[in-house]
């Protein structure tokens, strides 16, 4: 039977099925809506789905998503078993929710606004957070980055207020933390376009980064296409003590497993360790998966969920969600239920652990760091501590933190290096106040920046003494790529946990371990640190802080409003659409050959360049400036046909006025980082046709494909070898695959013409789904969507 009538057949013999489950008493709370996960149809969704799987056990991840199908029947390819499923069927999704921090927000209201639509189809927030430079302190920086960023925040308002989005302005928080605050939920599915939105899976959510084209989908109410993920399973047991923290889980599993180690899959933690953690402390967890290439991850509903709502001002969804789970198992794992892969970590020997330099998988236990130090010849002395960010900014977080520096104050010890200390959200920023922990800081010589990314994105002004030479600095992030905090590419970022850092700045030396180390007094005296004590939730609960920071609950579109974009505007462009595909096989020739790692930092940097955010053409000047080149070992260069050497952004360029269409070839893991759809669009902006590379980042992958680029990987990764800058690349049955709309085999084949006219022929992978394909021919997922929202009118 064809896929279509076995889909027929199964929908019409779950209908009773579907109204078999009472979820008559399933109903929102009142004021809380928008906010509640729409329960009542998931477990309508999820008993179709399981019907359709013969009721096979399933885990957490899958419930979510599952519940989320547009068409649960679909589930029938699998033949029964998720086995059939996972890695292989594309799902399409009706996500719950969307937030956008503000740098990524522009480019995706931007392509929204093509769409044509009075207001967006499911509740989004928008955030400003990356575009305030950590500096002073709060009070100034937050006054220099407004005037600085006034247009882009005016016009990302006004979409707000255009759209029925909520506005959260700069200051309000760092959108993960503010997102964690007031709208992740058990159960909830939401997109993100940062790529650490999975720190809402802290609070039982599946939540997924995702680029601006992405986002646009859900924000129009199409069906979002996701490949279906394996299941990675990682089980703790025993319980976290003394200097040991949820960070240490998420930095030692990243040791484990790489920065490619969790591309496909969603990692879903269980077992008897979960319930000794705290809510903040399972999204620290979540956040850095990220960091091992996970789809997200995710975390089942426990005791910690319910207080962390409570404590949040949300007490009616935390019953909500309590009884549901209580009657459905919706957020728990079924018993007996199968992960691809399980990691086991016993929390009761976990030792703390330092990531880096340059990669936030390279995992090193805090007993071996002064070893590992001298042995690779790292400097000896750090040259600054930073804690808080996304990551690590919780009110657990900064007492424990608190903790530290009050044991060092009453001993007469003062931090050796400069500290900086970033809130995640008014509401942990006023708190912390209230406590006399800003105090505590601030007398021990603490710089409070302001509530925002500031220098775990790149936004730090170190100031004229900025170190210009190789230099550590230990922070509490999430990420640690080269120049992506201070944008010196010689600065060793070494992640870990909020306690260590603040125990190091007390010593600034590498070779310190706070754990069994002493440090000498002025008296002569040895001073012993021990291990942190901190609150999971405030006692005396959490305040709002100041008005200002906080939007309407429940925004309404104002169609009236005007978006204003001035066409003489070095910050915000309007979008002119991508041309569709012409019919033909691809013909480009190699511009350049990437060695080693190339991040979305490498291919469209941050730090100074976040201002060109909302303007294409301006920010694809970065394109590629930080990738090296294979063949002559040089960053940020590249040779014409005829010799001349270019900036890779001026070659390409050159080659657009050409009327050459060119290809990039890499290496493993490209695109690996953030959620930066520019490192796609500028590429295409620019002429770029295909990218081949060994591997690819799962994200980055997508967001070629919603910009109507090729990606492509190699068959045969010593292909890799026989390639050069300069050789010309066709497809050979590109135009086959299309018509089959992707289903070719996963083929495509391209000849290589070398100049000295040998040629051959490379086989490599592709992953198009039938709509990627249609997005292809149509020049973009946008040009694609736009034109069926225009149709449906």
């Amino acid at each position: 039977m064809m896929l279509a009538s076995r889909v027929r057949a199964l929908r019409a013999s779950q209908r009773g099925l579907a109204t078999a489950i009472n979820t008559d008493s399933i109903v929102a709370p009142k004021g809380f809506e928008s906010r509640t996960p729409p329960y009542a149809k998931l477990l309508k969704n999820l008993a179709v789905a399981k019907r359709v799987l013969n009721n096979q056990p399933l885990t957490l991840a899958e419930k979510i998503l599952y519940s989320h199908l547009v068409e649960p029947e679909e589930l029938a390819v699998g033949k029964g078993s998720t086995a059939n499923i996972r890695g292989v069927e594309y799902f399409k999704l009706n996500p719950d929710r969307v937030a956008m921090q503000d740098a990524s927000a522009q480019m995706a209201l931007l392509q929204f606004m093509t769409c044509g639509m009075p207001n967006t189809a499911v509740p989004g927030s928008i955030h400003c957070d990356h575009l305030i430079v950590g500096k002073d302190g709060a009070k100034s920086d937050l006054k220099s980055s407004i005037a600085t960023n006034k247009e882009v925040f005016d016009f990302l308002q006004s979409c707000g207020e255009k759209y029925g989005i909520q506005f959260w302005g700069p200051g309000s928080g760092i959108i993960h933390q503010i997102v964690l605050e007031n709208f992740s939920v058990p159960g909830l599915m939401m997109l993100g376009t940062d790529s650490h939105t999975p720190n809402a899976g802290g609070l039982g959510a599946i939540a997924i980064g995702v680029g601006g084209a992405d986002a646009v989908d859900a924000l129009t109410g199409t069906p979002w296409e996701l490949k279906a993920p394996k299941i990675l399973g990682v089980k703790l047991t025993g319980q976290l003590s003394g200097w040991s923290s949820p960070k240490d889980i998420i930095t030692h599993l990243a040791g484990l497993l790489t920065v490619r180690g969790g591309t496909g899959f969603i990692v879903e933690y269980f077992g008897e360790g979960v319930k000794s953690l705290s809510c903040t402390g399972m999204a620290t967890i979540c956040n850095m998966g990220a960091e091992i290439g996970a789809t997200t991850s995710t975390f089942p509903m426990q005791d910690a969920h319910y207080r962390y709502l409570r404590a949040t001002n949300r007490a009616p969804i935390a019953d909500l969600a309590r009884d549901v789970n209580k009657n459905f198992g919706f957020m728990t794992a079924d018993e007996g239920a199968q992960y691809d892969q399980v990691v086991e970590i016993d929390l009761n020997t976990l030792e703390p652990s330092v990531n880096g330099p340059f990669t936030p998988d390279l995992s090193t236990p805090i007993s071996k760091l002064s070893e590992t130090t001298k042995e690779n010849k790292w400097p000896q002395n750090i040259t600054a501590g930073l804690i808080g960010s996304c990551t690590n900014s919780s009110y657990q977080d900064m007492s424990r933190a608190v903790s530290i520096m009050k044991q060092a104050e009453k001993a007469g010890l003062k931090p050796k290096i400069p500290f900086f200390v970033t809130p995640g959200s008014e509401q942990i920023r006023a708190t912390i106040e209230r406590d006399g922990l800003i105090e505590t800081f601030e007398k021990n010589g603490a710089i409070v920046l302001a509530n925002a990314c500031g220098p775990c994105i790149g936004q730090w002004d170190r100031g004229a003494n900025a170190p210009k030479d190789t230099n550590v600095i230990f922070t509490s992030f999430n990420r640690n790529f080269r120049a992506r905090n201070d944008g010196n590419r010689n600065t060793m970022n070494f992640l870990t946990s909020p306690d260590i850092v603040t125990a190091m700045i007390y010593s600034g030396d590498m070779n310190f371990n706070p754990l069994t180390q002493t440090i000498k007094l002025q008296n002569g005296d040895e001073f012993k640190f021990q291990p942190p004590a901190g609150e999971e939730l405030p006692s005396n609960g959490f305040i709002a802080g100041r008005e200002e920071f906080y939007p309407e609950l429940e925004p309404v579109p104002v169609p009236e409003v005007q978006v204003e974009v001035s066409p003489d505007s070095d910050r915000l462009q309007l979008l002119e659409p991508f041309e569709a595909w012409d019919g033909k096989e691809l013909s480009t020739t190699l511009l350049l050959k990437v060695e080693g790692k190339c991040t979305t930092d490498h291919i469209s940097a941050a730090g100074a360049w976040l201002k060109y955010k909302g303007h294409l053409e301006n920010i694809s000047n970065n394109t590629l400036i930080g990738a090296q080149n294979k063949e002559t070992g040089e960053v940020n260069t590249a040779y014409d046909l005829d010799g001349t050497s270019y900036g890779i952004p001026e070659l390409m360029i050159k080659w657009k006025n050409e009327n050459r269409p060119w290809i990039v070839v890499a290496e493993h893991n490209y695109g690996e980082g953030s959620a930066r759809e520019h490192a796609a669009l500028s590429p295409r902006f620019l002429g770029g046709k295909a990218i081949l590379v060994k591997s690819f980042a799962r994200i980055h992958e997508t967001n070629l494909k919603k910009q109507g680029m090729l990606p492509l990987t190699f068959a045969n990764e010593s292909d890799y070898d026989k390639l050069s800058a300069g050789d010309k690349l066709e497809t050979t049955n590109l135009i086959d695959m299309l018509e089959k709309g992707g289903d070719n085999g996963g083929i495509i084949n391209i000849k290589v013409t070398k100049r000295s006219g040998e040629t051959f022929e490379v086989p490599c992978k592709h992953t198009m789904s039938k709509d990627q394909v249609e997005f292809f021919k149509a020049g973009s997922a946008i040009n694609y969507i736009g034109r069926l929202k225009r149709e449906q009118q």
